[in-house]
């Protein structure tokens, strides 16, 4: 029997089945679910479009549209159907993230009319913890920003991000969207940083995606002139304390695997790895 398929742009009124497709795997979904939690399947609110793929009837995948292309609890025929819709469109997103198999099978269709990519970083090791390390103590001075202290996280933040990405994300629009997402993050309490006696960024790190089920961590940097002091393992222990306490019962981060000082610090953190990621930057 012939199994009936179709894509289509998924409405407000598909919320539960979205919701229902995205609690299926928490950690992986967490960016995700926690934007539709918030935003509903609203394009506007949601900033870019939920893409459903149906087998007999039943929603089974979905693509996240926006400045990402994130695919979710993709099938192989999903994927095919997803990179259709989106040749059909023409890249619209800055990136392609997401579970490292589904990534890389829409990164294959879609590369000879997206591409060249400006890197692909093809194996970023998914990792969790649900509890503190015995044998770290979290930093005492590693505390949540201040909707006040804008001026003294928003350079780091850039730092961090331009050395992560190689773009700086004040180009284009001068910087207002990024500096608009740090202050969400310090506005919900959500940025976490230790200062110098100077009052200078020492290290850094944010709960960027948060759900019932599953937080992520992201942003982590420490300060070029601190690296190599033993600064990074406690400021992370710090910031996994309160997100079990106050966010989430599984903290999760992604991280390139070709950086070996932080993989390092994360297993030393608790963290272990359970999947992979991959991101395409263009």
């Amino acid at each position: 029997m012939l199994t009936q398929t179709t894509s289509r742009v998924l409405e407000p009124s598909d919320l539960d089945a979205a919701l229902a497709v995205l609690d299926r795997e928490p950690v992986a979904n967490a960016f995700v679910t926690s934007r539709v939690q918030v935003a509903g399947l609203d394009p506007w609110r949601l900033g870019g479009e939920m893409w459903g793929y149906y087998e007999d009837g039943m929603l089974t995948s979905l693509c996240y549209a926006g400045a990402n292309l994130v695919p979710i609890c993709a099938t192989p025929r999903a994927v095919r159907a997803f990179a259709d819709r989106a040749r059909r469109a023409g890249r619209r997103c800055s990136s392609i993230v997401g579970p490292a198999e589904p990534t890389a099978q829409l990164w294959r269709l879609l590369e000879a009319g997206w591409g060249p990519a400006r890197e692909v970083r093809a194996h970023q090791p998914l990792m969790v913890t649900d509890r503190m390390p015995a044998d770290i103590a979290p930093d005492p001075y590693v505390r949540r920003i201040r909707k006040d202290e804008m001026e003294t996280i928003m350079p780091a933040c850039v730092a961090m991000f331009t050395e992560e990405v190689g773009v700086s994300p004040l180009a284009g629009d001068g910087g207002l969207l990024y500096q608009a997402r740090v202050a969400e993050l310090v506005g919900s309490g959500r940025s976490f940083a230790r200062l110098d006696d100077r009052g200078k960024v020492v290290f850094k790190a944010e709960i960027g995606a948060a759900t019932p089920q599953a937080c992520q961590i992201q942003g982590v940097w420490v300060a070029p002139e601190y690296r190599g002091r033993g600064i990074a393992a406690p400021g992370m222990a710090a910031v996994l304390r309160y997100a079990l306490a106050d966010v989430a019962p599984i903290v999760s981060l992604y991280v390139n695997d070709f950086n070996t000082p932080a993989r390092r610090t994360y297993h030393r953190v608790g963290f272990q790895e359970v999947g992979a990621f991959m991101s395409v930057l263009f």
